[in-house]
C-alpha cells in the first residue's frame, strides 16, 4: 500500500448520461495505493460498463464491483442480449479480464491504514419484503405500486432466468453469501459492499415508499450484527448520506441522475472515504 492510501466508494454512476460520464472521467485516486469500491448501477449497456470499469481499474490500485439492478437489465439496444444469471456471469468474466474484483472472487483484505479489513462485494437482489404498512403479500404490494404509478423498471427489464422469479434468485444469493461470510475470519472487520441497503431503515426517507419493495430483503436485516461489520456500503436510493444502525456505519455513496442533483443541490459527487473511517462528523 502506498503512503496515505485509503479505500473509497461510489455507486450509481449511470454513465449513459453525458454529465455522469464526465464525472467518471474526472475521478482520480488521491494516493497511488487507493482502492475504489463500486456499488453497482454503472450502466445498462455492457460496453458502457466496460468503459467505466476499465478506466477506473487503470487509475486505482484495486477496484471492487458489486452489481446493481441496472447492470442486470437487458435493453433492446444492447448488442449483448444475455439475460438473468447468464448476463451476470458475463459481467463477472468481463470484470475479471479488467482485474476488477467481483462477488464471485475471494474477498480481498485491505492491509493499509485502518486495516486489516476484509472487503466483501455482495450480490443479493431483493424479494419484495420491504412492503408498505398494511400490505401482506407480494401481489398486494405490487398491485398497490401499480395503482399509484410507482413501478421499478426491473419488472420489465430484469429477467431472473433460470430462476423462476427475482425473489427466488434473491434467496439463492442470500444463502450462498451467508455461508461465505460465516467462513470469514471473525477477528477481521468486514466492509460489506452491496447495491441495496441490507436493512429497511434507510428506505424510510424515500419520497415514494412503494419503491422500497425493490430495495432489499428482510433476510439480511441482522447481518450487520451477526457478522463483524464495520461499514455497509450501498447505493440504489440516490440519497447519499451516512447513518448508524446498532453502532454500524452505513454509507450511501450514489452519484444518481443529473436531474436529481439539479432538484436537490448537494456537494459535487465524488468517491467517499470508507477506510480508515474519517475522523469527526460526516
Amino acid at each position: 500500500m502506498g503512503d496515505g492510501a485509503k479505500v473509497f466508494a461510489i455507486s450509481d454512476l449511470h454513465v449513459a448520461y453525458d454529465e455522469n460520464r464526465k464525472i467518471v472521467e474526472d475521478i482520480q485516486p488521491a494516493s497511488e495505493g487507493d482502492w475504489l469500491l463500486v456499488a453497482g448501477d454503472v450502466g445498462e449497456l455492457v460496453a458502457d460498463i466496460e468503459w467505466a470499469l476499465d478506466l477506473l481499474s487503470r487509475r486505482f490500485a484495486k477496484v471492487v464491483w458489486a452489481p446493481g439492478n441496472h447492470e442486470l437489465w437487458t435493453p433492446r439496444e444492447d448488442p449483448v442480449q444475455l439475460r438473468g444469471e447468464h448476463r451476470y456471469r458475463h459481467l463477472v468474466e468481463l470484470c475479471r479480464s479488467l482485474g476488477v474484483v467481483t462477488p464471485e472472487d475471494p474477498y480481498p483484505v485491505w492491509s493499509g491504514a485502518g486495516g486489516p479489513v476484509t472487503i466483501a462485494p455482495l450480490f443479493l437482489l431483493y424479494d419484495y419484503s420491504f412492503r408498505v404498512p398494511g400490505v401482506r403479500t407480494k401481489a398486494e404490494s405490487l398491485a398497490n405500486a401499480y395503482d399509484v404509478g410507482v413501478v421499478c423498471s426491473d419488472e420489465f427489464l430484469l429477467d431472473p432466468a433460470p430462476y423462476p422469479s427475482r425473489e427466488a434468485w434473491c434467496r439463492a444469493r442470500v444463502e450462498l453469501t451467508e455461508r461465505r461470510l460465516a467462513d470469514c475470519d471473525p477477528e477481521v472487520p468486514l466492509v460489506l459492499v452491496n447495491h441495496f441497503p441490507l436493512i429497511r431503515e434507510p428506505t424510510r426517507v424515500l419520497r415514494h415508499e412503494e419503491f422500497a419493495q425493490w430495495c432489499g430483503t428482510e433476510l439480511t436485516s441482522d447481518w450487520h450484527r451477526r457478522f463483524p461489520v464495520s461499514t455497509v456500503v450501498y447505493g440504489h436510493l440516490h440519497i447519499p448520506r451516512k447513518t448508524w444502525h446498532d453502532g454500524v456505519r452505513f454509507a450511501e455513496v450514489s452519484v444518481g441522475y443529473p436531474r436529481e442533483r439539479r432538484m436537490w443541490p448537494r456537494p459535487a459527487p465524488e468517491p467517499q472515504q470508507i477506510v480508515p473511517v474519517p475522523e469527526g462528523p460526516e
